[in-house]
C-alpha cells in the first residue's frame, strides 16, 4: 500500500456496495482504488486537457487498450504515443494522424452521440465493462458537462465507468454504497434522483438534493463514510 501510494502521490480509497445492497447494483463490486493500474479493461482518451497528474498518466502507461477520442489522437501523436484504437467520427482528426494510425482507427459518423461515448459503446461491445477515462475534462465546458454526465448512462448499461482528472475520479453510484478513503478528504455528491439520502462519516449531513451543488464541498471525518440512499448519483473524491 505504501509504494503504491507514493507512486501515486496520493492516498487511496476502496469503493464497495454494502451486501445487503448489492442487489441493486448493475456489477457485484466495486475494485480497490490503490489497484488502479491493474482493473480496467480499457483506458478511453477524450479530447480535453491532457493529463498531467501521475494517476492518470499511470492509467495510460499500465493499460495494454487505449482508445483515443478522435483528436485526441493529435496529441497522442505529438507526445509520441500510440494508442491502441483511434474511435469517432474523425471531424477533428489531423491528416498526419490519419496517416499515421490508418490501420487502428475506427470510424463512427454517428451526430447522435459524442465521441467518448463513440469509444465506450466500441469497448463495451468488445465485452470490456470496467473503463477508465481521462482528458474528459477542460476546455470547453458544456463538453465537461456532457462527459462527466454521461457516467450514469454507462452505469445503467452495466459498465463500470470513471472519470479520472488532474484532481479527483468521479464514480457513478447506486444505491447504499460504502467508501474507504483518507479522513479529511474532499467529496461532493451530485445526485441523479435519490430518496432518502444519508451518510454516515461526512462533516456535513445529506438529503435528496434538487440541484448539482448542494451536495458540493463534503470532507471525510473517518476512514469510512457510507451513502444511503435509493437511487443514483456521481460521487467525487478528491486525490
Amino acid at each position: 500500500m505504501d509504494e503504491i501510494d507514493e507512486r501515486i502521490g496520493n492516498g487511496s480509497f476502496l469503493i464497495s456496495s454494502e451486501m445487503e445492497e448489492i442487489e441493486h447494483c448493475p456489477y457485484p463490486k466495486f475494485y480497490p482504488f490503490e489497484e488502479i493500474g491493474e482493473g480496467f479493461d480499457a483506458v478511453v482518451v477524450g479530447g480535453g486537457d491532457f493529463p498531467s497528474h501521475p494517476l492518470p498518466l499511470q492509467l495510460i502507461g499500465e493499460t495494454e487498450r487505449v482508445v483515443c477520442c478522435d483528436g485526441a489522437a493529435n496529441e497522442f501523436l505529438a507526445r509520441g504515443l500510440c494508442p491502441w484504437r483511434v474511435v469517432g467520427d474523425c471531424d477533428s482528426l489531423s491528416a498526419k494522424a490519419r496517416q499515421e494510425f490508418s490501420d487502428i482507427i475506427r470510424r463512427n459518423p454517428d451526430q447522435e452521440t459524442n465521441d467518448q461515448t463513440k469509444a465506450v459503446t466500441y469497448l463495451a461491445e468488445k465485452g470490456m465493462r470496467r473503463i477508465a477515462i481521462i482528458a474528459a475534462t477542460g476546455r470547453r465546458e458544456d463538453h465537461t458537462l456532457g462527459n462527466i454526465s454521461l457516467l450514469i448512462e454507462y452505469m445503467r448499461q452495466g459498465l463500470d465507468v470513471r472519470i479520472y482528472t488532474d484532481y479527483g475520479v468521479f464514480v457513478p453510484c447506486r444505491d447504499t454504497c460504502v467508501f474507504e478513503c483518507p479522513t479529511g478528504t474532499a467529496v461532493s455528491i451530485f445526485s441523479f434522483g435519490t430518496h432518502g439520502m444519508q451518510a454516515e462519516g461526512l462533516r456535513y449531513p445529506l438529503r435528496d438534493f434538487t440541484s448539482w451543488w448542494q451536495g458540493t464541498l463534503n470532507t471525510t471525518e473517518t476512514p469510512t463514510f457510507t451513502i444511503r440512499c435509493k437511487g443514483e448519483y456521481l460521487v467525487y473524491l478528491n486525490y
